[in-house]
């Protein structure tokens, strides 16, 4: 708040005020009673008042005048960074925007998370930025790819080897012309890869299961999609759609041997007590994009861009060494729980799936050499 004393004005001479300022809000002259007279501009009759013009407006009327003033610091316009997610609050990704990302940039921007999807529809989100009503999201590889169809080569398995492998693949040189591509056509700047997890496969058998010839015949829960059910087959099982409230129950009687899901999935739906293995396939290491305006990228200084840049990587790797931890004491709760948990050849099973997926129509739209280049890397 801005305070000036004994100020002598056209229409309240001899008369103490303090000229208000309020975040947020209009600026006004106060009586040292605290009363409100009325709102300056009805003084200035200057409807579109901004801050400069207020505090030049306060030099015009102390001119002459015997006046005390104080002024604080005060921040500029903050920008607003409003982020769409389907996620909720206590979502490892959410968590670590509100907790690294929001306070690295708050000098310049203020972050407005909205979760549950209750400010856009999932899957709305990008097309939302393109369109210049919103400033970020969380977005997936499947959705990128539903636009730009080589980015369906980061839905295929055994693509990434590992959280840190991810992290290289996002960075590396080949990338740049996807990134672009996006940033050109979409008007959307993917800041940083956020890990998700890992897939893994739970087996309500005993059968140990060391290659992909290993699951012949077996009744392999997966999302009921095309791309979901490619790449069951892909691991050597039998696909069989089914809705995912539906697997516990599935497990329980038979009429599925196994399904894939993260380790934190499987504890939270308790799929444990209807199992008796994990198998550390890793055939999925899943992902997400820290997805953001170019529109507002373009608009912030070369500085502020640095910050945001550094936030959203501290912020994904803040997420990241989270759930890898998270994981690593899980392998730990289900062996405790009395599954057997192992490491298969991971090798055989990489070799095998990416054969099947060059071999099919998925690959066709994927850019040339770049499965190699990333298994160079």
């Amino acid at each position: 708040m801005l305070t000036c004393y004994d100020i002598v004005t056209p229409f309240a001479s001899g008369v103490n005020f303090t000229l208000v300022w309020e975040r947020g809000g209009q600026p006004a002259w106060r009586s040292k009673t605290g009363a409100i007279t009325r709102p300056i501009w009805e003084d200035m009759m200057d409807l579109s008042l901004t801050r400069r013009k207020f505090l030049s407006t306060v030099a015009t009327f102390s001119a002459g005048a015997a006046v005390l003033c104080t002024i604080p610091a005060l921040a500029a316009d903050k920008i607003t960074l409003r982020m769409s997610t389907p996620a909720t609050e206590t979502d490892s990704r959410t968590v670590a925007l509100s907790t690294v990302f929001a306070p690295a940039i708050a000098e310049f921007a203020e972050y407005q998370p909205h979760y549950n999807a209750s400010l856009f529809k999932q899957g709305t989100e990008l097309e939302a930025i393109a369109r210049g009503n919103l400033e970020m999201a969380i977005t997936s590889a499947q959705e990128l790819a539903a636009i730009f169809p080589e980015f369906s080569i980061f839905t295929a398995g055994y693509l990434h080897k590992d959280a840190e492998h991810q992290k290289k693949v996002f960075a590396a040189e080949f990338m740049q012309p996807l990134k672009q591509k996006v940033e050109d056509e979409l008007g959307v700047k993917l800041l940083s890869v956020m890990y998700l997890g890992r897939r893994q496969l739970n087996l309500r058998t005993d059968k140990e299961i060391k290659t992909p010839a290993d699951l012949a015949g077996v009744k392999l829960r997966m999302p009921g999609s095309e791309a979901w059910q490619f790449l069951g087959k892909a691991l050597g099982a039998s696909p069989v759609p089914m809705a995912f409230t539906e697997v516990y129950t599935g497990l329980q009687t038979g009429a599925i041997d196994a399904q894939d899901n993260p380790l934190p999935t499987n504890r939270d739906v308790k799929f444990y007590e209807v199992t008796k293995q994990i198998v550390l396939t890793s055939h999925l290491v899943d992902l997400n994009y820290i997805a953001f305006s170019k529109k507002v990228w373009d608009s912030l200084t070369a500085e502020q861009q640095a910050a945001v840049q550094k936030a959203a990587d501290e912020a994904a790797e803040s997420g990241r060494q989270k759930q890898l931890a998270l994981e690593a004491e899980l392998e730990q709760f289900f062996k405790d729980q009395g599954l057997k948990v192992y490491t298969p050849d991971i090798e055989a099973f990489r070799t095998h799936v990416q054969k099947q997926y060059l071999e099919s129509d998925f690959s066709k739209s994927w850019p040339e050499g770049m499965v190699d280049q990333i298994n160079a890397l």
